[in-house]
């Protein structure tokens, strides 16, 4: 007897998917010719025979508003999944776009016109600059001085982004054009509030993906987040906390309030009032999203408590190495029984500060290793004949090739889980926003060595590179999280593909939030119920105490009468 599952998964060609064997078009026709080959053949027609999941869904209408730079990245790669899944995708862009381009394959684009660049890539490099000269020179007020530039960049940006959202809700053809097109789903990042805005106004089924939201992994984003054990985005804590550790996390869960409600919702506070129902925010909005596809994986993050609603994707864009072009694989191979460093600073820093790539430079040529190294601009005067500085490399190709012995990284999401997903060793190099974050929680699980930039030098870089390659727990600790996130009943990318879909078959997922978003917050920690038992017990022990009196009283009299 043979006892199959059958996956509701299909490929484009001639493969299916069987939860014990995946089998292709010559499987079946071998086995045609075995003894239980008729029955076979008659399964794969029955199979056959069913339409594709595209085809289920009738080309749903996908209208997505993404976020540039590394969020891109991760956004193409579902959007190529969805389109070879048969879904039509339109995508909200600005001319002005760093990384996504205006023509695609796999999507039309509507251009936001009002949108003008408030941001570009030298806004970054300068942020940098300046948290390099407080970390330098303010070493004890540093995170003060970060999140006061953090809050600057929130207020500055979504003033710009509240009017360019107004300009299009004033457009009413713009708007017409977007209605009468009947989307079924908005797949947007909240990072970007204009996406959050049209979603809810043209009333569609609402798709997150996320790594980090504008006021940080709060209570009050997508799931409960207690302070006493959840570091803020930001806050450079473990989960592991002191008493001090704590109340440094539970000012910043205010200063997370505060970003909210004085800096990022009062730009949209008339476009709401205009065009939302009564007593509409953008946090209420932002709560009622159907589903968070958030890019974390409990492999790498610290353990939190979760929602129905959140589907955790960490790590799908990694995929197996390819090969390398053939001048890189010879340098690779060149590099004998040594190996080879990779380094990279991601996509919104071209370069660092001249004094500290004169610095990484001269540890680099004391190794015995050799380094490919991707770098904008004029070469250090100390670089060394086993560097190779490039414009860009395939990281993830590098990451995966058996000569690769160490990452050098700015901490990035998106190259950390690479690391993972390969067993590469990180040197921590945390520059801005949620990378320092993200270096803790990999050096927390021995995987990786974390300096401060700010203050670096030579010997300080050289003696934590020699320790990373010659010390095999840092290895050993890395390949065990690689096999940790390969072992998943399902990839990433299928698990946010299968998540898409399911919002888009049942025209949403109200079922799967929670109704604490709607509570008003002395409800929600039940302050008025702690009121009212309060009430009781105080009216209780005056209420006994006053009879106590009144009996003590009249006892009293009593007996001074008998007397």
């Amino acid at each position: 007897m043979i006892k199959l599952y059958i996956s509701a998964t299909f490929s484009n060609v001639a493969t299916f998917n069987l939860s014990l064997h995946t089998v292709t078009l010559s499987d079946v026709l071998g086995m045609a010719l075995t003894g239980n080959g008729v029955f076979f053949l008659m399964l794969t027609s029955l199979l056959w025979s069913f339409p594709l999941p595209g085809d289920c869904l009738n080309s749903s209408k996908i209208l997505v508003v993404p976020v540039d730079g590394s969020h891109w990245v991760n956004m193409e790669i579902i959007l190529k999944e969805l389109h070879s899944r048969g879904h039509n995708l339109t995508v909200m862009n600005s001319a002005k776009s760093w990384y996504i381009p205006d023509k695609s394959p796999i999507y039309t684009t509507i251009p936001m016109k009002s949108l003008q660049d408030y941001i570009d890539q030298n806004y970054y490099e300068k942020m940098l600059r300046r948290n390099l000269d407080f970390r330098r020179n303010w070493p004890l007020f540093t995170s003060i001085l970060q999140q006061w530039d953090l809050t600057h960049l929130l207020g500055n940006g979504n003033v710009h982004l509240a009017n360019a959202a107004m300009s299009m809700f004033e457009d009413k053809a713009y708007m017409a054009q977007l209605k009468e097109t009947k989307y079924d789903m908005m797949l947007t990042d909240p990072a970007f509030p204009i996406g959050l805005l049209i979603g809810r106004y043209l009333n569609i089924p609402m798709v997150f993906n996320v790594r980090w939201i504008n006021n940080g992994d709060s209570h009050f984003a997508f799931a409960p987040s207690p302070v006493s054990y959840i570091p803020l985005s930001g806050s450079h804590l473990p989960d592991q906390m002191t008493f001090s550790e704590r109340i440094k996390n539970m000012l910043f869960y205010f200063t997370s309030l505060i970003q909210q409600h004085f800096f990022i919702d009062p730009p949209y506070r008339k476009l709401l009032d205009l065009y939302f129902p009564p007593g509409s925010t953008m946090l209420g909005l932002q709560q009622a999203a159907d589903l968070w596809l958030v890019r974390s994986d409990f492999v790498f993050e610290f353990p939190r408590p979760t929602m129905p609603n959140v589907a955790y994707i960490g790590g799908f864009q990694c995929k197996p190495a390819k090969h390398l072009p053939p001048d890189m694989e010879d340098f690779m191979q060149s590099s004998g029984e040594h190996g080879v460093v990779i380094m990279s600073l991601g996509t919104i820093i071209a370069a660092l500060p001249k004094e500290i790539t004169e610095v990484i430079a001269a540890a680099f040529a004391e190794l015995p290793q050799k380094v490919i190294w991707k770098y904008l601009g004029d070469a250090p005067s100390t670089l060394g004949n086993n560097t190779l500085l490039v414009k860009w490399f395939p990281q993830n190709d590098l990451l995966g090739h058996p000569k690769t012995r160490a990452f050098v990284s700015h901490s990035g999401t998106n190259g950390l889980y690479e690391a993972i997903y390969h067993g590469v060793p990180v040197l921590g190099l945390p520059l801005l926003f949620d990378q320092f974050d993200n270096a803790l929680k990999l050096k927390a699980r021995g995987a990786a060595r974390v300096l401060e930039v700010a203050t670096l030098t030579k010997d300080e870089l050289l003696e934590a590179l020699k320790d990373l390659l010659e010390n095999p727990t840092y290895k050993k600790n890395i390949q065990r999280l690689s096999k940790l996130h390969h072992d998943q009943p399902v990839t990433a990318l299928d698990s946010a593909t299968f998540w898409i879909e399911y919002v888009l078959r049942h025209k949403g997922a109200p079922h799967l939030r929670t109704k604490a978003y709607t509570m008003p917050w002395y409800s929600y920690y039940s302050v008025d119920v702690a009121v009212l038992l309060l009430s009781i017990v105080v009216a209780f022990i005056w209420i006994s105490v006053c009879v106590f009196k009144m009996l003590y009283h009249k006892i009293f009299n009593r007996k001074r009468k008998q007397e």
